[in-house]
C-alpha cells in the first residue's frame, strides 16, 4: 500500500503520525502490515484542499491513498 499521512504543520511528533498510519491500516484490515521509517518519509509540505483540512481538524490527519489501497 502506498499512502501519505497528511497532518497539520504543528504536528511534528513521529510517534503520533505513525499511530495515524497504523489506525488507517487497521481500518483497511491491514493491521499486520509493517509501517516503519523505511516506508514513511516526511517529504511533502503544501497547502491542503479544504476537505483535507476539515478532516485534519476532525481526526488529526488525512490519508491520501495512492496505490493498492483496498
Amino acid at each position: 500500500m502506498h499512502f501519505d499521512i497528511i497532518v497539520s504543520e504543528e504536528q511534528k511528533n513521529p510517534s503520533v503520525i505513525y499511530a495515524y498510519g497504523k489506525e488507517y491500516l487497521k481500518s483497511k484490515g491491514q493491521e499486520d502490515q509493517q509501517l516503519t521509517s523505511q516506508e514513511c518519509r516526511f517529504c511533502h509540505i503544501d497547502i491542503p484542499p479544504i476537505d483535507w483540512k476539515l478532516e485534519i481538524i476532525d481526526r488529526g490527519y488525512y490519508i491520501l491513498e495512492m496505490e493498492n489501497c483496498l
